[in-house]
């Protein structure tokens, strides 16, 4: 029997409405068996350590809890189960509120959560938590859960969970299991699946795209599945589509997970029909000896303020503000411990509008302690509006300096994790770790397809038949290239090698670059490390999670044959 699985939420914030849309949107046959709802990311874990730090009773992601005072009776009424890492730092707490809600509403709700994901407070962390597999949520499952709860699971997890209670899985069918790691990696970020983000977006009709649907996986017993949406909603699922989610925020061949490690470069996508994507031949191996765990910490103060230089001498301004902010530190004798500027050139000559004519000096600095980003910039920035450089003004007053994170990660033996589902009747019980591991290895690199015949080219943007994707793992950063055709792939994979991709983005020059080749899906990934500097929440860089990396790539000019053209 095939389980549906759709996925109702690809991040904290995401469309209120989704879980209704999938509870109720489905057509005959359609119906949904299990509703998942991804809410964590690395930032979110600081953002929901900051919540309890101020009430021990938060910690989760209160969003959910209003979602479910309708979709709770929706679900009940179909029979669909629900599984959501919404629980974040506190599942418990909210699987008590859920309970609470279900008593109000006169529903006989099963509510269950998995917890042991909180690991010790180390070094200061403001959260640290191990990245459990599904085998928690499947145990839920079995002892009847509606509801299942989770906090920090990998987001595959809130699909390996339920295929592990659905077919009956045992811990060491690791193809099965991988091909449902692929499925919850698919299904993850919600619409990224369906047409949202996606680079050849100009290729469909923007009425399409306007409200994509959230994506369902149909799974099978052998670990295949069916990448589809609800009739009638928006977006589209093709095999780019699925291509792109599959490289966001991967790397290599092997995709890690406590439950399986997924080859990736086994995978294989057909277009089945319209809006359905096959994903078959997923092989999997045994899981590492050890769990990923995310370290939440506060990193310290920081502030930020954009000057406009506006019209002629934009490079002169800027050196005049630079100086003169850089003289009130030294003679305040509290220089902030980093100072960053970045002059943006936004500016046209002869520009039609006073907008268009300008361009942004951005001044960023962080210091351990709020003085050196609070008094002392602020002060030296409005003392500056009359003595400064002509047509001096910032697009926003200076602030407060404000508090920002660190994410770290480590890795920690799964022995030490204590991994437990508890039951809708209150019973503990504890989730073994695996009884066979392997440590992870590097793929070789496959053997490579010819090169294309010499012949004339055509300097054209990359994105002229490449799509990309790119995102953000702690300081790290990943952007995965793909073609549509063989012949252009035969092209991509000696063409954007690691040192052209540096030449092509700069900002990676002097950073460790590592490419990955994934023939199966024409593909390349490329990761790149510590260009985040340290994560998202410390907003080292203009694009703190690297989404644009893949566009800015996408838009660098590459010379091109004429016949892929």
């Amino acid at each position: 029997m095939v389980l549906r699985i759709g996925n109702a939420s690809g991040f904290y914030g995401d469309r209120f409405d989704a879980v209704r849309e999938m509870l109720t949107g489905a057509g005959p046959g359609g119906e949904l068996h299990v509703l998942t709802g991804d809410y964590l990311a690395e930032l979110t874990m600081l953002i929901l350590g900051r919540d309890q730090l101020k009430d021990p009773a938060a910690g989760y992601a209160k969003t959910f809890l209003r979602q479910m005072e309708e979709g709770l009776g929706l679900a009940h009424e179909r029979g669909i189960r629900i599984v959501t890492n919404a629980g974040g730092l506190n599942p418990a707490g909210l699987a008590d509120a859920l309970r609470a809600l279900a008593a109000k509403l006169g529903l006989p709700v099963r509510v269950a959560h998995v917890e042991g994901d909180r690991l010790p407070a180390r070094d200061g962390a403001l959260a640290a938590n191990a990245y459990l597999g599904g085998a928690g949520i499947a145990a839920c499952l079995a002892a009847g859960a509606d509801v299942v709860v989770t906090g920090r699971v990998t987001d595959a997890a809130l699909v390996t969970g339920p295929a592990q209670w659905h077919f009956g899985w045992g811990p060491q069918e690791y193809d099965r299991l991988a091909g449902a790691v692929v499925a919850g990696h698919v299904l993850e970020c919600g619409t990224q699946a369906t047409g949202g983000n996606y680079a050849f977006f100009r290729d469909h009709d923007p009425a399409l795209l306007r409200r994509p649907g959230f994506p369902v996986a149909e799974l099978h017993d052998d670990g295949s599945c069916v990448i589809t949406k609800h009739p009638g909603t928006g977006g589209l699922v093709d095999v780019g589509t699925v291509t792109a989610q599959l490289l966001y925020e991967t790397a290599g061949a092997r995709y890690a997970g406590p439950d399986a490690t997924a080859r990736l470069d086994t995978v294989r996508l057909t277009r089945e029909a319209p809006d359905r994507v096959r994903i078959e031949g997923v092989r999997g191996e045994a899981p590492p000896p050890t769990l990923k765990a995310g370290l939440s910490r506060l990193g310290g103060f920081r502030n930020e303020v954009v000057f406009v230089l506006t019209g002629l001498d934009v490079e002169a301004k800027a050196a005049l503000v630079r100086d003169q902010i850089e003289d009130a530190f030294a003679r305040g004798g509290s220089r902030p411990a980093e100072v960053r500027w970045d002059l943006v050139r936004t500016d046209r000559p002869d520009a039609a509008t006073e907008e268009t004519a300008s361009a942004l000096l951005r001044l960023v600095v962080r210091d351990p302690g709020p003085e050196a980003v609070g008094r002392t910039l602020t002060g030296a920035a409005i003392e500056l509006a009359l003595a400064s450089y002509p047509g001096f003004h910032v697009t926003a007053p200076p602030a407060k300096g404000s508090p920002y994170g660190v994410f770290e990660t480590v890795y920690v033996d799964a022995a030490e994790v204590p991994h437990t589902a508890v039951l809708p009747d209150g019973t503990r019980q504890g989730i073994p770790v695996p009884a066979r591991t392997r440590v992870l290895e590097p793929v070789s690199e496959p053997e490579l397809p010819e090169p294309p015949a010499g012949g004339p080219v055509r300097r054209v943007p990359l994105g002229r038949i490449a799509g990309a994707r790119s995102g953000d793992k702690g300081g790290d950063a990943n952007v995965g290239v793909w073609v549509r055709t063989e012949e252009e792939w035969r092209w991509l994979v000696h063409a954007l090698t690691v040192e052209r991709f540096r030449a092509l983005l700069p900002e990676t020059a002097d950073l460790p670059v590592v490419r990955h080749v994934l023939p199966n899906l024409r593909a390349l990934n490329f990761t790149v490390a510590g260009i985040l500097g340290e994560g998202v929440a410390s907003q080292a860089r203009f694009d703190p999670q690297a989404k644009a990396l893949g566009e800015w790539l996408r838009s660098r000019e590459v010379d091109v044959p004429e016949g892929l053209l």
